[in-house]
């Protein structure tokens, strides 16, 4: 069984038909999901759909693409969030130095102030890092009791090596099925088998050989087929391994 531990379900590409594909997709052997939010709105609607479907959590916080919007009343709203039974993780959170849709010094402010929630609220955080390994690390290493995943994990292994010993995992989604993916693969190899986790991250980066289209959790098998290769494991095992964690990571029975 699948666990979709990062997903936007609360995007607008799912305003048209959203009830019906998460229907599909918990039909079709998806067995938990984990929505991330990105600011306000998004995780208003993440805890909503998590009240609505006993199969689906919710991670709230602002992305760094929206921490210009980030004030004094977001912290106490994801403080009161955070005693949602169903709220399990701070996310996602971090730094985008690619677009740098907000100030990159506003971006760490932020960065760090979610931080300091996770630590205060004893909840674990959903990193996004583009293009910004060096700061990302700085900032998570002066928290040291606070648990981790980088999404979408990005870096070096080298990197990688550094964030494992932390105890923290790490989040694969249909970018190891592409043809650059070669530096995201060596990471995988290294990874032990208990520290990585299955994403999407749809309606975004759909897999081979389905990549351009609209993404969702029914494709996360293109993911563990891709994991099962490396691993040498058969997919299923590759699936149900990263359930495990995932529940593990998020505190799920």
């Amino acid at each position: 069984m699948y666990f979709d531990t990062h997903t936007h379900y609360t995007d607008e590409a799912f305003d048209a038909d959203r009830d019906e594909v998460i229907k599909a997709v918990h039909e079709s052997g998806v067995e938990l999901i984990m929505n991330a939010s990105s600011d306000l709105k998004s995780s208003l609607m993440a805890v909503g759909l998590a009240e609505k479907y006993p199969f689906i959590y919710a991670a709230v916080g602002w992305h760094p693409h929206d921490a210009k919007s980030f004030t004094d009343e977001s912290e106490s709203s994801i403080r009161g969030w955070s005693t949602h039974p169903k709220v399990l993780a701070i996310g996602e959170i971090g730094l985008d130095y690619y677009y740098d849709l907000s100030e990159r010094d506003v971006q760490r402010e932020v960065f760090g102030r979610q931080m300091e929630l996770a630590r205060q609220l004893s909840l674990p955080v959903v990193i996004h890092d583009r293009d910004a390994h060096a700061d990302c690390m700085e900032i998570i290493k002066k928290y040291p009791d606070v648990r981790g995943e980088f999404h979408c994990y990005s870096g070096s292994a080298e990197m990688a090596k550094e964030i494992l010993a932390m105890g923290w995992y790490l989040g694969f989604t249909g970018a190891i099925t592409f043809k650059n993916a070669r530096k995201a693969l060596e990471v995988i190899e290294i990874c032990p088998n208990d520290r990585f986790l299955l994403e999407t991250d749809c309606p975004y980066l759909a897999p081979v050989p389905h990549r351009g289209e609209r993404n969702d959790s029914r494709l996360l098998t293109y993911m563990a087929e891709k994991v099962a290769e490396i691993k040498g494991i058969s997919a299923e095992e590759a699936a149900d391994t990263a359930n495990r964690n995932g529940r593990r990571f998020f505190g799920i029975a």
